[in-house]
């Protein structure tokens, strides 16, 4: 897991791709990329038939840039970071900052895989190679251009999905959560989505601690008596929810409207503040502390006892 930053300087966690489902999708791609350049090739010889040595050698040499060259750049630009062999396996090029890439990103990742990484004798090696020294499997193209390719279809949230306990609606839209990093969030995000995993004496201890940590930089505090894991599951939720937003906003204005590139449709978090959510419950047969406002905090979710 990496977290990609916006920006606005907003952490949204993404898979970066590793190195076998890239390389499947870059077989897929070679594989159109050879069938298209034997056919243009030769259309194009036998439409020109070169009489000249030196005209020949050019004629391939064009041949070969416009179609190693031209497949990727064409594809990742309309297709928003996609190409045959990334479709097939889930796979999409963004931005550093999460967005999605644009002419130059794709040109600068073609060129140097068409120039640098895929020649002659070292076929592929120099990609791979930086692959695996790159903690997010970036390889050369994706340095120069600021890129990363991250998974498409897998949730960003390690196994939770952060919600906003419907008392607590109303208090997370005032949040200022300008002091609040990203690796103090990566901790809680983490923390929430194994917190079954702990036993009750490390939930309560961890627990408290986080709790501790992000009422130092999180204002104004809580409603008196709020549980400790809902505490942390609404300031997680409150700024996924922003973190969204402004992506979406900035995508919206210069793409339009649509998703964005690089997040799971399924994922989007609208759902964390729906209207049902921020509309007041009626008194059910929740358990735990009354807070101020007569509606009680629920209990924690199911597989997450800390408290």
């Amino acid at each position: 897991m990496s977290q990609v930053v916006t920006g606005e300087a907003v952490a949204i966690d993404l898979r970066p791709a590793q190195l076998g489902s890239r390389m499947i999708a870059g077989l897929v791609d070679l594989f159109i990329q050879l069938f298209v350049l034997y056919s243009v090739l030769v259309f194009t010889l036998v439409a020109v038939n070169p009489q000249d040595e030196a005209l020949a050698v050019a004629v391939v040499i064009v041949v070969y840039v416009a179609t190693m060259l031209g497949y990727p750049v064409i594809f990742e630009t309309f297709l928003r970071g996609r190409t045959v062999g990334k479709m097939l396996m889930k796979l999409r090029v963004v931005r550093d900052d999460g967005g999605p890439v644009r002419f130059r990103h794709a040109f600068v990742r073609g060129l140097i895989g068409a120039v640098v990484e895929r020649p002659g004798a070292l076929f592929g090696l120099p990609a791979v190679m930086a692959m695996l020294f790159s903690h997010r499997s970036k390889r050369l193209g994706d340095l120069f251009a600021g890129t990363v390719v991250i998974h498409e279809g897998v949730p960003s949230m390690a196994g939770v999905v952060p919600a906003v306990p419907a008392p607590l609606a109303g208090w997370v839209v005032g949040l200022d959560l300008t002091g609040l990093d990203d690796e103090l969030t990566g901790t809680v995000r983490g923390f929430l989505g194994r917190v079954h995993e702990l036993s009750p004496e490390a939930q309560e201890r961890i627990g408290a601690d986080l709790v501790a940590q992000v009422r130092a930089v999180v204002t104004p505090p809580p409603p008196p008596g709020t549980p400790g894991w809902a505490y942390l599951s609404a300031v997680l939720a409150e700024r996924t929810r922003r973190s969204y937003r402004r992506l979406r906003a900035v995508s919206r204005a210069r793409y339009g409207p649509g998703e964005i590139p690089g997040v799971p449709l399924h994922y989007y978090p609208g759902h964390l503040l729906t209207p049902e959510v921020l509309a007041p419950p009626p008194p059910p047969a929740y358990v735990g502390p009354q807070p101020p406002g007569g509606y009680p905090i629920p209990g924690p979710p199911s597989g997450s006892p800390y408290r």
